[in-house]
């Protein structure tokens, strides 16, 4: 599988259901650089068509976006996007959708690791 900036919603499907999977069935997003991509909610592809605000805002920024959106089809729900960069070059995003309403991202938070501590938490 090679993924690159026009890859279509039906290319990119396969590993987005698997990371899908793997976040036990938190709804996934996933566009290219060039092409709108997939939604996938419940084991299931609903949408190879699909882009939304924060995706696009990572694309154009390359930086990661941990907020709730003011709009688009989860809007009201916290979300987590990041960049996929390829040789240096933005080529896609990827997000997950928070429906634990922030318990998940407050888990991740938790769990971290003494030393991927922002300095405002360490002593």
């Amino acid at each position: 599988m090679n993924i690159n900036a026009s890859s279509t919603g039906e290319e990119i499907a396969p590993i987005a259901l698997a990371i899908h999977k793997l976040v036990n069935g938190l709804p996934l997003t996933m566009r290219t650089l060039e092409s709108p991509g997939v939604r996938i909610e419940d084991g299931e592809v609903i949408d190879y068509n699909y882009t939304g605000p924060i995706l696009e805002e990572v694309l154009a920024t390359g930086e990661m976006a941990q907020v709730i959106p003011q709009s688009g089809a989860y809007q009201g729900t916290p979300v987590i996007v990041v960049p996929i960069i390829d040789k240096g070059e933005i080529i896609a995003a990827i997000g997950l959708v928070d429906i634990t309403q922030g318990i998940y991202s407050d888990i991740i938070e938790i769990t971290k690791r003494p030393e991927e501590l922002d300095d405002s938490r360490s002593g």
